[in-house]
């Protein structure tokens, strides 16, 4: 009778380890989508207009909590109304207040009347390519983005695109996670 016993004790504890077990992994699950849903997201990256920083095809995490845009922040657009399919990723060169003008012989970008310093970009921006009229005030609420890929990035210089509303972007990437051989953490502009 002892051993009957026992082994139904056995029995009862494994089926409860197993139980807190399939609880723990359910909960688990839960607390990763609610954070991918509400703080993070993984975003690919389609094109090569954010070359060097980032290649076509590569994965990166994208932190969208109580973000506020900053300049040199590399974010993830949702632009459907400028006739892109998937969202965009472009980097923050102006905010709201922002004056933005070019010397497209050099190809030099001035902020509020300041050369930018742009160790980033693939190459120096080639002669105007029928851009919008500029110099440009960026309106309250919107910010100037352009690829780090010049002269291969659709982007706020054109009319297409032009400035664009806080509320189209969906977050700021932080970290670059594929291909795993290249994994870096995505720094202020860097």
């Amino acid at each position: 009778m002892f051993e009957k016993n026992k082994i139904k004790d056995e029995k009862t504890s494994a089926m409860q380890q197993l139980f807190e077990l399939f609880e723990t992994v359910i909960i688990s699950l839960v607390v990763v989508i609610v954070i991918f849903s509400f703080a993070f997201r993984m975003v690919g990256v389609d094109g090569t207009s954010m070359k060097n920083t980032l290649q076509d095809g590569d994965r990166v995490i994208v932190e969208n909590l109580f973000y506020n845009p900053h300049r040199g922040d590399i974010v993830v657009l949702n632009k459907d109304d400028a006739g892109f399919e998937k969202p965009i990723i472009k980097r923050i060169i102006a905010i709201e207040g922002d004056t933005i003008d070019f010397n497209f012989d050099k190809g030099e970008v001035y902020l509020n009347g300041n050369l930018l310093d742009e160790p980033y970009i693939a190459e120096a921006m080639k002669a105007d390519r029928g851009f919008s009229k500029f110099p440009q005030t960026v309106p309250e609420n919107h910010i100037f983005v352009m690829g780090d890929n010049r002269n291969h990035s659709t982007d706020s210089r054109f009319s297409r695109v032009g400035m664009v509303e806080e509320k189209r972007i969906i977050g700021r990437a932080v970290l670059k996670i594929f291909p795993i051989n290249d994994f870096k953490i995505l720094k202020h502009g860097e």
